[in-house]
C-alpha cells in the first residue's frame, strides 16, 4: 500500500473510502459513455486515406518509443514486459478526442480544414486506443490462459456486433417515434441511461472492463436529439461532481516516491519529449505524402498530442490488472 493510500485511510474511514471509490467508478463509467456519445462514427466512413494513415502513423511511432523505453523501468520479478509495453504504448499513442474537440472550439478552428482534419484523425486514434485497451485487458489477465483470452476477444466482438446490429436500430426507432421538436420523456431517458450500467456489467462479466461497455453503448446511440438531451441532463452532474472523485481517488493511489533511481528519472525525462516528437514526426511524415504544408503538419502533430482522462484510465486499469506498479507513477 502506498503512502497516499495509508493517508487516505487515516483521513477517511475505510467504509467512506469505499463509498467514494464506488461513486468515482460510477462517474467514470458515465463519463466514458458521454465520450462515446459525443463521437460521430460516421466521420470514419466519410474520411479518406489521408486521415487514416495520419492516425496510424501518430500511433505507431509512440508505440515504438514505448518498446524502446520500457526496458528502463522493467523489473522482471514484478512486471510482465509485454503487457507493460502494451499499456505504456496506449498511453503514449492515444489522443484525447474530447479535449481536442474543446480546444478546437475555443481556438475557433473547428470549422477550418485543419480543424476538421485534426478532429477526424483524433477520432480514429481514440477509437483505436479504446480497442487496444480492451485487447490489453484480455491479454493481461493472469488468471486466464491463451484460450480464455481468445474467448474474451470473441465474446466482445459478439457484444460489439449485437450493439450495432440490435441496439443501434432500437435507439433510431426511439428517435423516430418521438415527434420532432418534442422533448424526450424522463422515462425514456431513464431507460436509455440504465442501458449504460447494463452494458458496463456485460463487458465486465465477459472479462474486459466495464468502461468498454459504456464506451460502446455511447457509440451506438445516433448523433441527434437523443444524444443532445442525454448530454444536457448528464454532463454537468458527471463532470462537475462524480468525475472529480475519480481524480481524487487516482491521486490518493499514486505514490510519487516511486520516482527514484537513475532508471526511473531517465525514463520520466525521456518519455515526455520523445512521445511528443514521435506524434509530430508521424503526423508530419503523412502530411508531406499528401502535400500538406510543413507548418500545418507540425500544428496537426501538436494537436494530436492532446492528452486527457483516457491516459489516467489506462494506467488505473493496468494497476487493477496487476500488470505493473512502477509505471503507475505516471498517473
Amino acid at each position: 500500500m502506498g503512502r497516499n493510500e495509508k493517508f487516505a485511510n487515516v483521513v477517511f474511514p475505510l467504509k467512506s473510502v469505499m463509498v467514494v471509490e464506488t461513486m468515482a467508478n460510477m462517474g467514470l463509467i458515465y463519463f466514458v459513455f458521454l465520450v462515446g456519445l459525443e463521437m460521430d462514427i460516421s466521420i470514419i466512413k466519410r474520411t479518406g486515406k489521408k486521415t487514416i494513415l495520419m492516425a496510424l502513423a501518430g500511433m505507431v511511432l509512440p508505440f515504438m518509443i514505448a518498446i524502446c523505453l520500457s526496458s528502463l523501468i522493467a523489473d522482471t520479478n514484478e512486471i510482465d514486459q509485454t503487457n507493460c509495453v502494451l499499456y505504456l504504448g496506449i498511453v503514449l499513442s492515444a489522443t484525447a478526442f474530447p479535449v481536442l474537440a474543446r480546444m478546437l472550439v475555443e481556438l475557433k478552428l473547428i470549422n477550418t480544414e485543419l480543424g476538421k482534419l485534426a478532429l477526424s484523425t483524433s477520432l480514429i486514434n481514440d477509437v483505436c486506443a479504446w480497442m487496444l485497451l480492451a485487447s490489453a485487458i484480455a491479454l493481461s489477465d493472469e488468471r486466464v490462459n491463451i484460450w480464455a483470452s481468445l474467448w474474451v476477444g470473441v465474446s466482445n466482438i459478439f457484444f460489439l456486433s449485437f450493439s450495432f446490429v440490435i441496439v443501434r436500430p432500437i435507439m433510431s426507432w426511439l428517435i423516430e417515434k418521438t415527434p420532432e421538436g418534442k422533448a424526450f420523456s424522463e422515462f425514456q431517458l431513464c431507460i436509455v441511461l440504465t442501458g449504460v450500467m447494463i452494458s458496463a456489467f456485460i463487458t465486465d462479466v465477459l472479462g474486459t472492463h466495464s468502461i468498454f461497455g459504456a464506451f460502446v453503448y455511447g457509440l451506438v446511440i445516433p448523433n441527434g436529439p437523443l444524444g443532445a438531451a442525454i448530454i444536457e441532463k448528464l454532463e454537468d452532474f458527471v463532470s462537475g461532481l462524480l468525475l472529480p472523485l475519480f481524480y481524487a481517488i487516482s491521486g490518493l493511489k499514486t505514490n510519487i516516491n516511486l520516482i527514484s533511481g537513475t532508471n526511473t528519472w531517465t525514463f520520466v525525462l525521456s518519455v515526455i519529449p520523445l512521445s511528443y516528437l514521435g506524434k509530430i514526426a508521424g503526423t508530419l511524415l503523412v502530411s508531406n505524402m499528401f502535400q500538406i504544408p510543413n507548418r500545418d503538419g507540425v500544428v496537426l502533430g501538436l494537436l494530436m498530442n492532446s492528452k486527457g482522462l483516457i491516459e489516467i484510465i489506462v494506467l488505473n486499469v493496468g494497476r487493477e490488472q496487476k500488470v505493473h506498479h512502477s509505471i503507475s507513477l505516471l498517473t
